[in-house]
């Protein structure tokens, strides 16, 4: 069984800077896993962005949902993981409903995803760093789907940190080990 760390904090907090200052300095054969999606010519030029900070060695797997199973399709031998990052992924599973959709299905299905991915991550001798932002310190959203949101994602944040070796909360880019 590999590590895993779960970086967490506010948007801009510094998350994927550490994450990937990380892995460049102890992560070997590096796997980065990115769950954007393009919905726009403003994300698109994001993820352009995004793909081209990275180290040519390291491998690419974009997914927007069903991490577990994308990552059992990659052949590479790797030695690190950066999934970069649960907000979008939980995001995407929530946007995969229809606009009727109940809460129970939504979190049921947000479930279901973090357990296979945490299944898989527990047979793998990876070092896994899973980026996500924290929650919890907002006010409650005034929509049913940002509340929706903000519960499927608190949600997963919580089954991760419970499995996770470490856990780091970023703010201003300085870490706060938590656990």
């Amino acid at each position: 069984m590999g590590r895993l760390i779960l970086l967490l904090g506010g948007a801009r907090s510094g998350k994927s800077t550490y994450a990937e200052q990380w892995a460049k300095t102890n992560g070997g054969n590096v796997l980065f896993v990115a769950t954007a999606q393009a919905f726009d010519e403003e994300m698109t030029t994001r993820i352009d962005l995004h793909r081209a900070s990275r180290p040519a060695e390291w491998h690419t797997l974009e997914t927007p949902q069903h991490l577990a199973r994308a990552l059992a399709t990659q052949s590479h031998a790797v030695d690190t993981v950066i999934v970069d990052c649960m907000t979008l992924w939980v995001t995407n599973i929530l946007l995969s409903f229809d606009d009727h959709a109940m809460e129970a299905s939504i979190h049921a299905e947000t479930e279901t995803q973090v357990t296979e991915l945490l299944g898989y991550i527990a047979h793998h001798p990876a070092t896994w760093l899973l980026v996500t932002n924290e929650v919890g310190m907002g006010v409650v959203p005034p929509t049913r789907l940002g509340r929706y949101f903000r519960d499927a994602l608190g949600f997963a944040n919580q089954r991760v940190a419970s499995h996770a070796d470490e856990v780091i909360l970023l703010v201003a880019g300085l870490p706060w080990r938590l656990k």
